[in-house]
């Protein structure tokens, strides 16, 4: 029964999450709310996706659960530097797409951009999507592993592997060719391991 509440729970995050994302409720805002309220919409949009996740941080915590597996000293000092350099990862990631911008204070406090410049230097040289990528590193690398915590990463890799495909799909609407020629050079989430299609 766990792992259906639990996926539940994830999976109708992650709609709520993409639905919210999408160009299409973007613009449906847009056309409700007036031009003007955009500027408040990615730091809301932020706001909401963290708060959301409470009930599934609740659920994981007060349904019964049983331990997998605790990494012992000093194999575990090797988890907690991956993790780390996850951390750094996605702090450099937020960086160089644009701190203020990504987190909404920007466009808080000068309005809204329509569209932003395709990032393709520093880590998104080496993969197309560093964020995503150090995210699943930092959850693959937990020290401790519970039941209820295997769920929800799994449900989470899930999620952030199918979520960067439409995410894909959204991005080659806005940049066109630029992004489907970065695209073809450049790994999704592993540095080196690029796969190509045959057209």
């Amino acid at each position: 029964m766990n792992v259906f509440w639990l996926v539940f729970a994830v999976l109708i995050w992650g709609l709520v999450h993409s639905l919210i994302a999408s160009l299409g409720a973007k613009e449906w805002l847009r056309r409700r709310l007036g031009d003007g309220s955009m500027r408040f919409y990615r730091f809301g949009y932020n706001v909401f996706s963290v708060i959301s996740f409470t009930p599934i941080l609740w659920l994981m915590a007060v349904l019964p659960d049983q331990m997998l597996y605790h990494i012992p000293v000093p194999w575990v000092y090797l988890t907690i530097i991956g993790q780390f350099a996850a951390v750094v990862m996605l702090v450099v990631g937020v960086l160089q797409t644009g701190a203020l911008a990504f987190i909404g204070l920007k466009q808080l406090f000068e309005g809204e951009e329509r569209s932003f410049q395709l990032v393709t230097h520093g880590l998104y040289r080496w993969v197309r999507h560093p964020l995503y990528s150090a995210g699943l590193l930092f959850i693959w690398l937990m020290p401790v592993m519970s039941v209820n915590l295997l769920i929800v990463v799994l449900s989470a890799t899930f999620y952030i592997v199918m979520g960067a495909f439409f995410e894909e799909r959204k991005l080659e609407r806005e940049y066109g060719a630029a992004y489907t020629e970065y695209k073809a050079a450049t790994p999704m989430f592993i540095p080196g391991l690029l796969i190509r299609r045959n057209k």
